[in-house]
């Protein structure tokens, strides 16, 4: 089926030239097209033309985007919306001067949404996430990663992987499953450090590889969670299975796990708030994704990663919500993106790249999703607006039109 998608204002094809992210002075390109449509064949990007030739092009389907922008599909890749409970009163604390750390410490954060998930069937997660994940999609994220790492025992592992499971077989969007074991040691092993990255080891990771249940293996390497040794044990281990690998790293500490996620050649290294200087050049030649989370930063009122500084040594950036009930209840894609730009000083262009062919990049997807390109999956993310700059410049503020998956318009504002 042959649809046109005609009378774009403008088209920010974020194209990346057939090598699949961008860095240094190319982050700031967005492949900028004026007043052209976008053709559509069975799912896929067929042709980009001039809009004065829409009106003698022959297609099964004309939709009509007069005036409109049009990104691709936007991608957020680091997110844990597979929870249950809430930590407002944690929130409280924090307001109130009590350091995250102080409140995990005592067997608080992930530990109190581990117990929600623990009391919680597989059902009720299902529909207590179906919401969220209709928020996603209603801000235009046509691809979105989900971890697990609340349930911390095999059982409710397992549970949290097949909701997330089900959550892909529901929505129409590419939801992208990730395995997070490794979040934070569970109070039945408070005391056997040891005996839980074994049952990671031996238990976990081959049923969940067996059975197909996610693509990456994460990690919390964090001095009030896993070291860099035992992250380095569950990444050779899962890297056997197939899983591909991402971490949760230098966010409060420098403890090693940058350099353990480099060797694994890990797709992605996510946080990287308290990153040290003389690391920065680790990402010059990598491709290794560096992920930023301002959301956190903002939550927690803590120092944003030097995106800056990672931009100018040439790493590949990406932004993500890291949506999650402790560090960054912050279910709002464009909200982080203006946060990127105003606190940690990234380009509105940047920016862009960093939620579309870079976040795609970090989920292994940067030859299917995340750019306009021929031969791409026909996700887009379409907002009311004649200029690309509107979509930040109006903080926290959802401006989309549509969103299209494969082709198909899954929401409509």
């Amino acid at each position: 089926m042959l649809k046109l998608f005609y009378n774009l204002s403008q088209i920010v094809t974020c194209n990346s030239n057939g090598i699949g992210y961008k860095r240094g002075k190319d982050l700031s390109d967005i492949g900028l097209i004026e007043n052209h449509s976008v053709v559509v064949e069975n799912g896929l990007i067929k042709d980009i033309i001039p809009n004065y030739t829409s009106n003698k092009f022959t297609a099964d389907e004309k939709i009509d985007l007069s005036g409109k922008t049009i990104l691709p599909g936007l991608i957020d890749c680091h997110t844990h919306t597979a929870f249950a409970g809430s930590r407002a009163n944690e929130f409280k604390e924090k307001i109130a001067g009590v350091h995250y750390e102080e409140i995990a410490k005592r067997g608080g954060g992930i530990l109190t949404t581990v117990n929600a998930v623990r009391n919680t069937s597989l059902t009720d997660l299902v529909e207590i996430i179906k919401p969220r994940v209709q928020e996603f999609i209603a801000q235009g994220v046509t691809t979105l990663e989900i971890k697990s790492g609340y349930g911390l025992d095999f059982e409710n592992e397992i549970k949290l992987l097949h909701a997330i499971k089900i959550l892909n077989e529901i929505f129409p969007i590419d939801i992208v499953s990730t395995f997070l074991g490794a979040h934070t040691f569970p109070p039945e092993f408070k005391d056997n450090h040891s005996g839980y990255v074994d049952l990671i080891i031996h238990k976990m990771i081959p049923h969940i590889a067996k059975n197909n249940l996610a693509e990456f293996c994460d990690g919390f390497c964090e001095s009030t969670a896993f070291t860099s040794q035992e992250i380095d044990k569950i990444f050779s281990a899962a890297a056997k299975t197939g899983l591909k690998l991402k971490l949760h790293t230098e966010q409060f500490n420098n403890v090693g796990g940058l350099d353990i996620a480099l060797k694994h050649n890990a797709k992605s290294v996510d946080h990287l708030e308290v990153l040290r200087e003389e690391d920065y050049t680790k990402f010059k030649n990598s491709e290794t994704v560096a992920v930023l989370l301002p959301g956190v930063s903002l939550f927690l009122d803590y120092q944003f990663a030097p995106a800056r500084k990672l931009i100018e040594n040439n790493a590949i950036i990406a932004i993500a919500t890291d949506y999650n009930p402790g560090s960054s209840h912050i279910l709002n894609l464009q909200l982080i993106m203006s946060l990127a730009s105003i606190k940690m000083k990234m380009k509105i262009e940047e920016v862009i790249n960093a939620v579309t062919i870079n976040a795609a990049k970090a989920l292994n997807r940067e030859n299917i999703a995340g750019s306009i390109e021929i031969g791409k999956q026909a996700d887009f993310a379409v907002f009311d607006v004649s200029d690309y700059s509107e979509i930040i410049y109006n903080v926290g503020r959802n401006l989309l039109s549509h969103t299209i998956k494969d082709g198909e318009i899954i929401f409509q504002n």
